[in-house]
This record gives structure tokens, sequence and C-alpha cells, in this order.
């Protein structure tokens, strides 16, 4: 009982020093596609209830900033304000200047996931409506997506200035997100489920919790998760990550498939 309750204190000084700085943590499980409908049906849910959306990423075909720990999106919400995101991780949070903590788009949070937890920063702006879609055209810019305001916080931050003309869209990705309650977690839960071009779905569930219920919060919705069957993500994928991958490995076919077409016409062109 005694090395239970020593654990236990431990367990929770850990989670302290991991999220220290931050207001909220957010606790993540990605659920792969053999589980999804079982987690749907579980807890009824249905694009009759769901609040859809369009995400599309911005990074190079080699994900330059997302190896750099910066994720670029805009999101279209369907019958809501659409918006765009800058975020990086990780981050400490003794080096976030009050200014940004006052802004009302800023989150600063810590992500608790099945490979750990990441402290990140990010600030998410309004997009007008027609916008993203006149980007995705080609009509307009990438960086019309992105404010002054966002360009500031990523160089307050000690990011480097994103070159929007550098970048390709990654997407969109389909999405379906709801809000509910489950009577065994005092949390309300969030779910989302992305689809992606070539099929492929992930679903992930979250709950947020004040810092000073983390250790709880973390083990508590690990639990209830798997008294309902879900299964953690074996690859250990996140969301994100899995939507950059594949969207960015289809850029990268793509113009190879575009050299090997001059390449093939040259080729031609030589032969007697």
């Amino acid at each position: 009982m005694k090395a239970t309750a020593e654990r236990g204190a431990a367990t929770r000084e850990q989670v302290a020093r991991e999220i220290a700085g931050v207001d909220a943590i957010e606790i993540k499980v990605t659920i792969p596609d053999a589980q999804i409908e079982e987690a749907l049906n579980r807890y009824a849910l249905s694009i009759d209830n769901d609040e859809e959306r369009f995400i599309y990423f911005f990074d190079t075909p080699d994900l330059a900033l997302f190896e750099a720990g910066v994720i670029a999106r805009a999101r279209r919400i369907i019958g809501d304000q659409h918006d765009s995101t800058v975020k990086f991780r990780p981050v400490n949070p003794s080096e976030v200047s009050a200014t940004w903590r006052a802004h009302e788009g800023f989150k600063l949070e810590a992500d608790a996931s099945e490979t750990g937890v990441t402290k990140s920063a990010s600030l998410t702006e309004p997009v007008a409506k027609g916008l993203i879609k006149q980007v995705i055209a080609g009509n307009k810019g990438i960086g019309k997506l992105f404010t002054k305001g966002q360009d500031e916080f990523l160089a307050a931050m000690g990011r480097q200035p994103i070159d929007y003309d550098s970048l390709s869209i990654l997407g969109p990705l389909a999405a379906h997100r709801w809000k509910f309650t489950a009577p065994a977690c005092p949390w309300p839960i969030t779910a989302e489920l992305w689809k992606r071009s070539d099929g492929a779905r992930l679903m992930e569930l979250s709950i947020k919790a004040p810092a000073v219920q983390a250790a709880v919060a973390i083990g508590g919705f690990m639990a209830l998760l798997a008294e309902v069957g879900a299964e953690r993500d074996a690859a250990q994928q996140t969301k994100t990550r899995w939507a950059l991958e594949h969207h960015a490995a289809a850029l990268r076919a793509a113009a190879a498939a575009q050299t090997l077409v001059p390449d093939a016409e040259r080729a031609l062109a030589n032969q007697p």
C-alpha cells in the first residue's frame, strides 16, 4: 500500500515537472481504423451531430517546417469562422512573453499522448470566408492566409520566418469533430475523425484538464479508453504526422513523375 502511494506521488511529481509553466494539459489517444466504428457506435457519434471541417497544411515536400517543429495550417469550418494557425513545439513556457499570453488566439498547452508530454505554443487568427478556397485554387498566395501578427509571433519565439512561396498545399483532410460527455469521465471528450485522400482514416480522442489535475486526468482517461476496448496506436502516430507524411509523399511522387517525362522524351529524340 505504501509502495503504491509512493509510486503515485512520484508520478504526480514527474507530470508536474513535465507541464511546468502551462495552464492546461490536453491528453490525446489515437484510434486506428480497425477500432473507429466501435468508438463511433459506443458514443453515438455520426455525421448528423458533428462539426464538419476541411483542414489544409502548408509545408515543403520534405516537411522542412514540420521537422523544425513548426506547423502551418488553415481550417474551413462549415457553418463557423474559418481560421489559420501557426504552432511550434517544443517550447519553454518561461520564454513566452506576457504580450502573447494576452492574445485571444494564443494557446500554451502541454499535449500528452502515447509518446509522452510536449509543450507547444500556437497563435490562431480568423480567416475571411472564401479566402482559403482562393488560395487552394491558386488565385492567391499561401501567405495571404497568415497575418503579420503570426509572423511576429514566430520571430518573437526565435523561429525563422516562413517563406510561404516555398510551401506546397498538403490536403485537404476531411474532418468530423464532436464534443460529448461520458458518465465515467469527469472531463468533456473531443473526438476528431480525419480522412485522407486515399481513404485511410484516423480518429483521435482527447480531453483538456487544468494543469493541477494533469496526473489524475492522464491516468483516468487512459483507463477509460482501455475499458471500452480502444487500442493505442502501435505506430504512435499523431494525426498531424499521419496526414503530413502521406500528402508529402504524394507531392514527391508527382514531382518525380514530372521529371521522368522529359527524360523519356529526350531518350526518344536521341534514338537513331
